[in-house]
């Protein structure tokens, strides 16, 4: 499910966040990174099928507790 902060992978290949959902399943509004002109960000309206993948957040814990 794609919710807020979600990183994604575009079907251009660039790598994106989920800035707010628009419509669950359909439409978001995203913080893309461009590589090119220097690691530019803009924010775009993004639809479902403009996304191939959605990465997976794991937690790692660094420092273990007391």
């Amino acid at each position: 499910m794609i919710k807020e902060y979600t990183k994604i992978r575009l079907k251009t290949g660039e790598i994106a966040h989920i800035v707010e959902v628009l419509k669950a399943g359909e439409a978001y509004i995203a913080e893309v990174i461009r590589p090119s002109n220097g690691f530019s960000v803009t924010i775009e309206d993004i639809k479902q099928d403009d996304i191939t993948s959605v990465f997976e957040e794991i937690e790692h814990q660094l420092v273990k507790s007391a």
